[in-house]
């Protein structure tokens, strides 16, 4: 079927179905398409795919059908005109930046982002004349002080890494709207199953593959969602150009993370939820963060933005490094990595690894405390994950 036919159907479907075109072979799943470049009928045919007259694939850098069947489904999920697939979820911020931004041009980012990130736009950005400020993600009064003539880009991630915190981001695209500035927003926690940021005003949507669209840690890969024009314009020829690409057995695997993502989804937001009640419980547990706890600041909010509450909570232990490490350190099933969205629980301790790299006065300004813990809670039995984690806080 044509992309367009698949609009009609509900997004479980879409997840499962969308993207693929079955070849002269006639196969159920989706095939790879392992090849670096294609032949041409003719030289004529040849001229008119690269001056663009001609759709149809060139090289697999920026177009291959496996490849394409990615962009396409998750396209729909988000339910964006276009989105292009890259090499990682920092390649997928990387291409924004490299196709919008230029020399003079200014970014407001809210604190509560990725470590790498920051850095990013800090340090590579910077390098090259892009000045960025970093504000509060839930202040929109910060948000609007920050914004300069020269503001281009606003971005965020929404919750925020690793403390959940919510923006509310119908109200900032109306801001970043009324400045004339675009809305990006890392939709990497949530997924389309519980969120579409372009349907409450975000111009552009980021992912990193890597997470809950894979769901089982076995690729890296990222994607930049947009209206044709952004994509057309500005995105897509840095791709062509840059050649951050997918692979094609990566998007292949993504494709089948996304058929499992509505259930998967709605699994960790259930588990996620019972193990934030059960750690409030803790006595060495001084903070929960989890937007599903009614003593979240923006309880209310993720009830209106959002499907679920998604599957990452965070709490803080009193004492700093030593105590956190000695909790992770007493686990035995739950999987001591930085990486999250995996079907697998897994654990990290923030301040010294995902945001690691930044400077203690950062960490401090995004509220990454020595003690803190983040989990990204797996599809295990809830009674084991508890059982896991009380060996350490019993400690």
């Amino acid at each position: 079927m044509d992309k367009n036919d698949w609009k009609n159907y509900s997004e479980a479907t879409q997840a499962i179905r969308s993207g693929h075109r079955r070849t002269q072979e006639e196969e159920h799943s989706p095939p790879i398409f392992t090849t670096s470049s294609y032949v041409f009928k003719n030289a004529e045919a040849a001229a008119a795919r690269f001056t663009g007259k001609q759709p149809g694939n060139i090289y697999s850098r920026f177009t291959n059908p496996t490849v394409n069947a990615f962009q396409e489904r998750l396209a729909l999920l988000e339910q964006g005109e276009r989105c292009l697939a890259f090499a990682s979820g920092m390649a997928a911020i990387m291409a924004v930046g490299m196709g919008l931004l230029k020399a003079g041009d200014h970014v407001v980012c809210s604190r509560g982002v990725f470590g790498n990130t920051v850095l990013l736009f800090q340090n590579y950005f910077g390098k090259f004349g892009v000045s960025t400020d970093f504000v509060d993600l839930t202040d929109l009064s910060a948000w609007q002080a920050a914004i300069k003539q020269n503001t281009r880009l606003l971005f965020l991630e929404t919750p925020s890494n690793p403390l959940t915190e919510l923006a509310d981001i119908n109200a900032l695209a109306e801001l970043a709207h009324r400045h004339d500035v675009l809305l990006v927003v890392d939709n990497c926690f949530c997924t389309p199953a519980l969120q579409k940021p372009l349907l409450l005003g975000a111009d552009i949507v980021v992912h990193s593959a890597t997470k809950y669209l894979d769901g089982h840690g076995r690729c890296v890969g990222g994607a930049v969602v947009a209206s044709d024009g952004i994509i057309d314009q500005y995105i897509y020829p840095y791709l062509r150009t840059g050649g951050a690409a997918m692979s094609p057995f990566n998007a292949w695997v993504f494709l089948s993370g996304l058929e499992t993502l509505h259930i998967r989804m709605k699994a960790h937001c259930e588990n996620a939820l019972a193990l934030a009640l059960w750690l409030q419980q803790q006595p060495t547990v001084s903070t929960v963060h989890y937007p599903g706890l009614p003593a979240h600041a923006q309880h209310e909010l993720a009830k209106r933005q959002q499907k679920g509450f998604g599957g990452i909570v965070s709490f803080e232990v009193a004492g700093g490094t030593e105590p956190a490490w000695r909790v992770m350190d007493a686990t035995e099933m739950v999987s001591i990595t930085a990486n999250l969205g995996d079907v697998k629980t897994t654990i990290t301790h923030p301040a010294t690894t995902t945001h690691g790299r930044l400077s203690p006065e950062a960490r401090q300004a995004a509220g990454i405390s020595d003690g803190l813990i983040r989990v990204s809670v797996g599809l295990e039995n809830i009674d084991d994950i508890k059982r896991d984690l009380a060996q350490g806080l019993a400690l």
